[in-house]
């Protein structure tokens, strides 16, 4: 658009000039001029109809500026204007091409940045993803742990369950009379006594404590007899009231308040290798050897 304009205003420039000439040259060059008119519109029509504004118009400034003419000034003002719109009409050109390549540069950072984004909301929805699956799997894990507790906890209420009415049935037939501190004194002392014996070596220290029950020279119940000062080590060293008492030792308890027994009226034991030696001594001297079971020997 801009070198239609221009190239119609050289012609407006030229056509202005050449009316001004006209009435001071003959009538010869005033057909020379208008024949040179004639050719110029002819050539601009055909160049603009097959190259479009921008080459057309070059081309007809082109042929126009290539037109003989006899008169110089005529000429010199031509070519000097037509200089001047071939300049503004490659002028043009690189700010087309610009535009072109600003556009071109606009669309590829509208590409880039729609890349980004999208890119970026994959990062989030993989996090997220990550999130869900390990929020699911702590989640697996707390159920797991609840219900591997609420299993335990159904166990230990089965055996307390259990306990108590094998404590019952005990009760009701047992050998000596007994209260549930005296059961519970009973269950620990066998357990800090004889916790790594076997059930026979638990059943026998269950024995001696009964056995002391029963005679006159002890007191006469469970929970006495245990704690009568300097008998049982463990109960000093306080060892009676931090172990954990197994259900091996329950059962060697309940068998022995039901009557089963293999002391042979064993009212002392020793374990010769942890026993100090004055203790060893007052045991050699003073009572009867029975027999020896595992660690401990037995006396009366």
């Amino acid at each position: 658009m801009l070198t239609l304009c221009s190239f119609l205003q050289s012609v407006y420039q030229f056509f202005r000039i050449f009316t001004t000439k006209v009435f001071s040259v003959s009538k010869r060059m005033y057909r020379s001029s208008a024949v040179l008119m004639t050719g110029t519109f002819l050539v601009a029509v055909m160049a603009f109809t097959s190259a479009g504004f921008s080459g057309g118009g070059r081309n007809a400034l082109t042929a126009y500026a290539e037109t003989p003419s006899q008169d110089p000034e005529l000429q010199e003002e031509s070519e000097e204007k037509t200089e001047e719109i071939v300049m503004l009409t490659e002028a043009n050109v690189p700010f087309r091409l610009t535009d072109s390549e600003s556009l071109r540069d606009g669309q590829l950072l509208v590409g880039n940045t729609l890349a980004k984004r999208i890119l970026e909301e994959q990062e989030v929805r993989e996090v997220q993803k990550t999130a869900v699956k390990e929020a699911k799997e702590e989640i697996r894990q707390m159920e797991e742990e609840r219900a591997r507790i609420a299993a335990e906890e159904a166990a230990i209420r089965e055996e307390e369950e259990r306990n108590r009415k094998a404590a019952e049935a005990v009760r009701s037939s047992a050998i000596v009379k007994f209260s549930d501190q005296d059961y519970d004194v009973l269950k620990r002392i066998v357990q800090a006594e004889a916790g790594i014996c076997d059930i026979r070596g638990k059943i026998l220290v269950a024995n001696v404590i009964l056995n002391r029950v029963k005679s006159k020279h002890f007191p006469n119940n469970i929970t006495d007899v245990v704690y009568e000062r300097s008998q049982f080590s463990p109960v000093y060293d306080g060892s009676i009231n931090t172990c954990k008492v197994t259900q091996e030792t329950i059962d060697a308890v309940n068998r022995a308040l039901t009557g089963e027994d293999y002391s042979q009226g064993a009212l002392y034991f020793m374990n010769r290798g942890r026993s100090r030696s004055s203790n060893v001594s007052w045991f050699d001297g003073r009572l009867t050897f029975l027999f020896q079971h595992e660690r401990h020997e037995f006396f009366r």
